[in-house]
C-alpha cells in the first residue's frame, strides 16, 4: 500500500498580494465596462429618441399622409412616404396608423392591420411622445406624432421605432476606444502589480502571512519577557519599539510608540542618550529615583542606518550599595588621615622629648589642644546630630592632610535628626566635602565652608569651596553622569555627586550648583518628612 502525502504550498505574501491585486484590477475593469455600457445605452436612448420623434413629426406633416390616412388604399399610397422616412432616419420600423391605432402602412408589412404598439404614449390625445418600448421582447426607442386635419382633429398616428443595439455592439460601437483603454489599463495594472509583488517579496524575504504573523508574535513575546528595557528609535527620533521593562524604567506607556523621544518630557541628558545614533557603553542616567545603565547601538539594515536600539538596566540597588560603600570608604579615609596625623604628632613629640626641648614641647601641646578644642567647640555648638558632628570632625583631619582649611559657618545650626535622615545627611555632607576638597587641593589658601541649617521644614546643606569651578559644558549633567569607578569621570569625582542627587530625589528634595568666579557652591535640600516636596527656596 502506497500512501501519497500531498504538501500544501502556501503562497508567499508577495504572491497573495499579486493575486489580490489582479482580482481588484479585474473587478475595476468590469465596473468600468458596466459604466461604459450604461453611458452608451443612455446616450443612444437620448440621441435616437429625439431622432425618432423628429421622423414621426416629419411624416405626420406630409400632405399625402394627412389626405390618405383613412383611405382603403392607404398601404399603397403611403408606402413611398414610409420608405423615405425609413431611409432618412435609420429607424428599424416606420408605421402610419389611423386614430384608433390600427396600422394602415408600415415598413414591416406584417404590422399592417394590427394595433400599433403605443405603450405609455399619449399620442392619441393629440400630443407628440418619445420614449422606450418593448418590441417583441426587445427594448426599442420610439417616437410618436399625431396626424391632424385642417380643423385640428386627430385623424391618424405616425410611429418611428429603433431597437437598441446588442450588448456587444453597444459596448464597442458607441465607444470604439473602450476595448483599447481597458486593455491598456489591464496591462499596466498587471505590470505594476508584478513589480510591487517583486519588491514586496524582497522586503519580506519571501515569507507568507502566517510566517510573518508568527514572527511578529514571537518578537512581541520576546520583547515583553526580557528583564532589560529595550527602546528603538528611527532616524527621525521616533520610538519604534518599546517593551514593558522600558516603560517601567522610563515612566512611559506603550501608547508612546510613534512619538518623538524629545516630546516625552524626560530630562535632557536622558533624551540625548535615548535619541542618539552612535555607540554608548554603560552610560548612566537618573530617571526619577531610578539609576539606569544604558547601552546604545546603531541599527543597520543591509548597510543602511535605520535608527538605534537602546537597552537599559536598573541599577538603583547597586547605587544604594555604592552609597553604603562610599560611606564606609569615607570613614576609612578619615581614620587613615587621623592615624597619619596622630603618628606624625607622636613622632614630633617623641623627638622633642629626646632633645629635651621642653618649652617647644609645651607650646606644641598647647597649640594642638587649642586647635582640637576650637574645632570640637564649633562643631558641638552648631551641630547637635552626633553622626554628622563625628563626620565633620573626621573630615577636618582629611582636609588638613590635603592642605585645605575646613570650617563650619557661624550661622549653621543642625538639630538631632531621625536615623534615616541622619544617614542621608551624613552621606550628602561626606560626598560634597570630598568633592570640594578634591576641587581645591594644592591651591594656595584652599578653603571649604559648610553651612548646615533647617529652613521651612528642609535640612539645607551648603558647601562652598574656592576651587576652579565646574566647566560650563558639564554643569547641567554633573549630577547625572559619572556613575563609574573610573578616575577620569567628571574630573575624578567618581560617583559622589550622582549619589547626592539620588538621595535628594528619593526624599523629594533638590540638589543644585551655583558656580561663580572664585567660588563654587553646592546646595542640597532634604525634607524632614521623606517624599515631601521642598517648600523653601534656597538662594546663594
Amino acid at each position: 500500500m502506497v500512501i501519497v502525502v500531498v504538501k500544501r504550498t502556501r503562497l508567499t505574501l508577495a504572491g497573495q498580494v499579486l493575486v489580490l491585486q489582479l482580482v481588484v484590477i479585474g473587478v475595476v475593469l468590469v465596473i468600468v465596462g458596466a459604466i461604459s455600457l450604461r453611458q452608451s445605452t443612455s446616450t443612444f436612448g437620448e440621441e435616437r429618441g429625439r431622432a425618432m420623434r423628429s421622423v414621426a413629426e416629419y411624416l405626420a406633416n406630409i400632405d399625402v399622409v394627412r389626405d390618405r390616412v383613412d383611405d382603403e388604399d392607404a398601404p399603397r399610397t403611403l408606402a413611398p412616404s414610409v420608405d423615405r422616412a425609413l431611409r432618412l432616419s435609420g429607424a428599424t420600423t416606420v408605421s402610419i396608423a389611423r386614430a384608433d391605432g390600427e396600422v394602415v402602412a408600415s415598413s414591416d408589412p406584417e404590422l399592417v392591420g394590427t394595433q400599433a404598439r403605443l405603450g405609455d404614449s399619449d399620442v392619441q390625445q393629440g400630443r407628440g411622445w418619445g420614449g422606450d418600448l418593448d418590441v417583441d421582447g426587445h427594448p426599442a426607442v420610439a417616437g410618436h406624432a399625431p396626424v391632424l386635419s385642417d380643423a385640428g382633429d386627430l385623424i391618424g398616428l405616425t410611429i418611428a421605432e429603433q431597437r437598441y443595439p446588442a450588448f456587444w455592439d453597444r459596448l464597442t460601437d458607441d465607444a470604439t476606444d473602450l476595448a483599447l483603454f481597458l486593455g491598456a489599463g489591464a496591462a499596466l495594472g498587471v505590470a505594476g502589480t508584478w513589480w510591487v509583488s517583486r519588491v514586496l517579496k524582497r522586503r519580506t524575504r519571501g515569507l507568507g502571512t502566517a510566517e510573518i504573523a508568527t514572527l511578529a508574535d514571537h518578537r512581541e513575546a520576546l520583547l515583553h519577557s526580557i528583564g532589560e528595557g529595550v527602546l528603538a528609535v528611527d532616524p527621525q527620533g521616533r520610538i519604534t519599539v518599546l517593551n514593558d521593562s522600558a516603560c517601567e524604567l522610563l515612566g512611559l506607556r506603550t501608547s508612546d510608540v510613534g512619538r518623538r523621544v524629545a516630546d516625552l518630557g524626560l530630562e535632557p541628558d536622558v533624551t540625548a542618550l535615548l535619541a542618539g545614533h552612535d555607540d554608548a557603553h554603560d552610560a548612566v542616567a537618573l530617571v526619577g529615583d531610578r539609576v539606569i545603565v544604558v547601552n546604545r547601538r546603531p541599527a543597520l539594515s543591509r548597510g543602511r542606518g535605520i535608527g538605534s536600539v537602546t537597552t537599559m538596566r536598573d541599577r538603583t540597588e547597586l547605587v544604594s550599595m555604592q552609597n553604603q560603600l562610599s560611606s564606609n570608604l569615607s570613614i576609612t579615609d578619615t581614620l587613615r588621615a587621623q592615624t597619619h596625623e596622630f603618628a606624625n604628632r607622636i613622632h614630633t613629640i617623641s623627638g622633642l622629648v629626646e632633645l629635651e626641648e621642653h618649652e617647644e614641647l609645651a607650646q606644641l601641646l598647647g597649640t594642638l589642644r587649642r586647635e582640637r578644642a576650637e574645632l570640637d567647640v564649633r562643631v558641638r555648638d552648631h551641630v547637635d546630630d552626633p553622626a554628622v558632628a563625628a563626620l565633620l570632625v573626621g573630615k577636618a583631619s582629611v582636609a588638613a592632610e590635603a592642605g585645605v582649611r575646613l570650617t563650619v559657618t557661624d550661622d549653621s545650626h543642625l538639630p538631632g535628626l531621625e536615623r534615616s535622615l541622619s544617614g542621608d545627611v551624613t552621606t550628602v555632607v561626606g560626598n560634597l566635602v570630598d568633592n570640594a576638597v578634591d576641587a581645591c587641593r594644592n591651591l594656595p589658601d584652599a578653603a571649604v565652608e559648610i553651612t548646615l541649617a533647617v529652613a521651612d521644614g528642609d535640612v539645607v546643606v551648603t558647601v562652598d569651596d574656592n576651587g576652579p569651578g565646574v566647566p560650563e559644558e558639564i554643569r547641567s549633567a554633573i549630577f547625572v553622569r559619572g556613575f563609574s569607578t573610573k578616575p577620569d569621570v567628571l574630573g575624578g569625582r567618581g560617583i559622589g555627586l550622582p549619589l547626592v542627587r539620588l538621595i535628594a530625589t528619593r526624599r523629594g528634595g533638590t540638589a543644585l550648583i551655583d558656580d561663580e568666579a572664585g567660588r563654587t557652591r553646592f546646595v542640597v535640600s532634604l525634607p524632614l518628612v521623606p517624599g515631601a516636596a521642598t517648600r523653601g527656596t534656597v538662594s546663594s
